[in-house]
C-alpha cells in the first residue's frame, strides 16, 4: 500500500479511529464508551444476546461463509492450513472454514471465557479438526510462525489503537498473515444514521429483548471502526517495514466492510 510514516507506538495510542490525517469533525465522531462485549460489568446474559444478533446478522447476509471464502482465499496453495481465529465470539467462521476446506485445522478462540465454553460445548467443539480455547490476541501462547494464518473477523475495532498495534505485532509473530475483516469508517453523516437505520432492522429480526443491546453495541462499534489510513499506520507502527495489503471486500448486505492483510517483510509472498 503506501508509504504512511511510521506512528511509534507512544504516539499511535493517541490516533484518531479515522487515522493520522483524521478530519476535525471525524475525530469528534468516535467513543472511548466500551460495548457490552467489553465491559466486565455487564451480564453474560445481555452480551450473548449481542452474539446471538451477530450470528443471526452473519448468516442472513451470508457473512460467515463469505469471511471464509476470504481467508481460504488468503491461504490457497497451502494443503493443510493452520488457521487461528481470534475474536471468534460464536465461532461460525471457523465452522464455514472446516466445511469448505477438507484438510484445514483451526484453533477457534476469544477473550470471553463464556463465549469459548458455548462453542466448545456444540458441534465445533467436537469436530476433530478444531479446538476451542481462550486467548488474548496481545499475548498468545503460541510459538513463532505457528500458524499460516490468523484472522480477525468483524471484531477489530474493539481493540483501541495502543492495543490494536500490539494484536498486529502479535498476530504476524505467530502467523505468516494476519486477516483483519472488520467495519469500514463511514462518514460522520453516515455514522450519526446509523442508529435510524438500523433501529427498523433490528426491531423486524430480533427478540424485542435483543434490540437496545444491539443497536447500543452497533453504534459504538460504528464509532470505534478503524479507515484504511488507520489500519495502514497501526501495522507500520507494529512493525515498520509490514507490509499492508487492502484487498477487495466481497459484496454483501450490511454495512460495508473493510480486509487487509498484515504480513512482516521476511515472510514469502506465497505459502
Amino acid at each position: 500500500m503506501g508509504t504512511t510514516t511510521a506512528l511509534d507506538r507512544t504516539t499511535i495510542a493517541q490516533m484518531p479511529r479515522g487515522g493520522p490525517d483524521a478530519s476535525w469533525l471525524d475525530r469528534r465522531m468516535q467513543t472511548d464508551t466500551l460495548e457490552y462485549l467489553d465491559r466486565d460489568d455487564v451480564a453474560d446474559e445481555v452480551k450473548q444476546k449481542v452474539i446471538g444478533m451477530l450470528d443471526r446478522f452473519g448468516t442472513l447476509t451470508n457473512q460467515h461463509e463469505t469471511c471464509a471464502r476470504v481467508a481460504l482465499d488468503v491461504v490457497a496453495g497451502i494443503d493443510e492450513p493452520r488457521i487461528l481465529e481470534l475474536g471468534a465470539g460464536h465461532g461460525k467462521l471457523s465452522a464455514k472454514i472446516l466445511a469448505l476446506h477438507p484438510t484445514a485445522t483451526v484453533t477457534v478462540s476469544d477473550l470471553d471465557p463464556t463465549s469459548v465454553a458455548n462453542i466448545a460445548a456444540g458441534d465445533l467443539g467436537a469436530h476433530p479438526r478444531a479446538r476451542a480455547q481462550v486467548i488474548d490476541a496481545t499475548a498468545i501462547d503460541a510459538a513463532d510462525d505457528s500458524y499460516d494464518l490468523v484472522v480477525f473477523a468483524m471484531a477489530f475495532h474493539h481493540l483501541p489503537p495502543a492495543v490494536a498495534c500490539r494484536a498486529i505485532a502479535e498476530a504476524t509473530r505467530v502467523g505468516k498473515r494476519f486477516l483483519i475483516i472488520d467495519l469500514r469508517r463511514q462518514s460522520p453523516l453516515a455514522t450519526l444514521l446509523f442508529p435510524v437505520m438500523a433501529l427498523p432492522v433490528n426491531l423486524a429480526l430480533l427478540p424485542w429483548s435483543w434490540v437496545q443491546p444491539c443497536l447500543h453495541d452497533g453504534f459504538i462499534s460504528a464509532l470505534r471502526a478503524y479507515s484504511p489510513s488507520a489500519l495502514e499506520a497501526l501495522g507500520r507502527a507494529a512493525d515498520p517495514g509490514m507490509r499492508v495489503e487492502m484487498l477487495p471486500s466481497p459484496r454483501r448486505l450490511g454495512p460495508p466492510s473493510i480486509t487487509v492483510v498484515f504480513s512482516r517483510a521476511d515472510t514469502p509472498d506465497h505459502g
